[in-house]
C-alpha cells in the first residue's frame, strides 16, 4: 500500500496520476475534501481507498490502521506526505503549526514505525528573500529566514527532522513555483498561468504586480517556474531510490520573469500580449519574493537524469491540452477513446 496525503490536492493527485501510469493503484488517499472542488481531481484516478486526514491521524496514533484500510500482507510501502495548508497568506500560526508541522511529525513517525519510505513536501518558501541563497544543504538550514508563517511551518519540520537524525533516511522536497493541471481548486493560490488564462478569456489582457524595488522593472521579478509533470517525475525518483535521502530542491533550475511567463501564455493562445501592471496589496509588499531559482545540482548528482520541459513547452501543454479542454490529469485517455 502506498499512502498519499493531500492526495486530492494539486501535487498529491498528480502523483497518483503518475503512479497509475506506472501500474500502481493500491493507493490510500488521505485528504480533507471540505467544500472545495478538489474532489474532481480524484474522479479519473485509480486508488484503493480514501480516508479523511483527521481519521487517518487518529487511527495512526492508535495503531489501528487495519480499521482504515486492509493493507494485506505487505503493509505500507511508502508515504508521500504532500498534505498541508499551502496558503502563503494564512495568518493563523496555530493552525499552520498543527497542520504543517505537527501532522508531518506524526506521518514521519508512522513511516518509521511501519518501515516505510517517507517523502515529504517542504517548500522553497523556507528560503525567504533568497539573501542566503537557494542551496539545499542540510547544514545551512539554520541560516534561512522565511518571509511568512507558511514557510516557517515548513522550516520547523526540516529542522526537527535534522535534530531527530531522520534526514539520512527520509527525503524532504523543496518545491519551487509549481504550475499545471489539477490546481483548479486552489483559489487565490493558483498559478499565474490559470489566472492569466481566465483573464485573457474574459478581457483579452492580464494583470501583473508592479515592482517596488528599483533594480526590478514592472513584471521583471523572477521566479523558478516548474511544471507539475516534471515535479512528479522528480518526486518519484526518491521512491525508486530509497538510498537517496536528505533535503532536495525541486525546480527548473532557471529563473524567468513574470513578463516571460505572460508571453508564453499569450503565445500558446496565439494572441498578442497585452499586460497591465497593478498595485501590490500592502500586506504582500514586505513578504514578496523578487527572485527565486533552484539549484538542483544535488538532485542531479544523486542520479536524477530526467529531461524537463522548457517554460514555453510546459505552458503550451497546460493551456492547450488542459485549460482549453477543461480537463484534469487522467482524463487524457478518456478523451482519446
Amino acid at each position: 500500500m502506498i499512502v498519499v496525503t493531500g492526495g486530492a490536492g494539486f501535487i498529491g493527485s498528480a502523483l497518483v496520476w503518475r503512479l497509475n501510469q506506472l501500474g500502481y493503484d493500491n493507493i490510500l488517499i488521505v485528504d480533507s475534501l471540505g467544500t472545495s472542488e478538489k474532489w474532481r481531481n480524484l474522479v479519473p484516478l485509480r486508488y484503493a481507498d480514501y480516508v479523511e486526514k483527521d481519521d487517518f491521524l487518529r487511527h495512526a496514533q492508535g495503531e489501528r490502521l487495519s480499521q482504515v484500510c486492509d493493507f494485506g500482507s505487505t503493509g505500507i510501502e511508502a508515504i508521500f506526505h504532500m498534505g498541508a495548508c499551502s496558503a502563503t497568506t494564512e495568518t493563523d500560526s496555530r493552525y499552520l503549526v498543527q497542520n504543517n508541522f505537527e501532522y508531518t511529525k506524526h506521518m514521519a513517525l508512522l513511516a518509521r514505525h511501519s518501515d516505510a519510505r517517507f517523502i515529504y513536501a517542504s517548500s522553497a518558501a523556507t528560503y525567504g528573500d533568497g539573501v542566503n541563497g537557494f542551496v539545499d544543504a542540510e547544514d545551512e538550514l539554520d541560516i534561512l529566514r522565511p518571509l511568512n508563517m507558511y514557510g516557517y511551518s515548513k522550516q520547523m519540520f526540516d529542522l526537527w527532522a535534522r535534530r531527530e537524525g531522520m534526514l539520512d533516511s527520509i527525503a524532504g522536497l523543496k518545491f519551487f513555483n509549481v504550475f499545471g493541471p489539477n490546481e483548479y481548486h486552489k483559489g487565490t493560490m493558483r498559478s499565474l498561468v490559470i489566472k492569466a488564462y481566465e483573464q485573457i478569456m474574459d478581457s483579452g489582457k492580464i494583470s501583473l504586480f508592479k515592482s517596488y524595488r528599483p533594480e526590478y522593472a514592472n513584471g521583471e521579478q523572477k521566479r523558478d517556474f516548474v511544471y507539475i509533470k516534471d515535479v512528479v517525475d522528480m518526486t518519484l525518483f526518491f521512491f525508486k531510490h530509497p538510498e537517496v535521502n536528505g533535503i532536495f530542491n525541486i525546480g527548473s533550475s532557471s529563473a524567468h520573469t513574470w513578463n516571460e511567463l505572460a508571453g508564453a501564455i499569450f503565445s500558446a493562445l496565439k494572441r498578442t500580449p497585452e499586460i497591465e501592471y497593478v498595485e501590490m496589496p500592502d500586506e504582500l509588499r514586505t513578504r514578496y519574493q523578487y527572485y527565486t531559482c533552484s539549484d538542483v545540482t544535488k538532485l542531479r548528482d544523486a542520479g536524477y537524469a530526467g529531461k524537463q520541459h522548457t517554460l514555453d513547452s510546459a505552458v503550451y501543454d497546460y493551456v492547450v491540452n488542459y485549460l482549453q479542454k477543461a480537463q484534469h490529469l487522467g482524463q487524457e485517455k478518456e478523451r482519446n477513446q
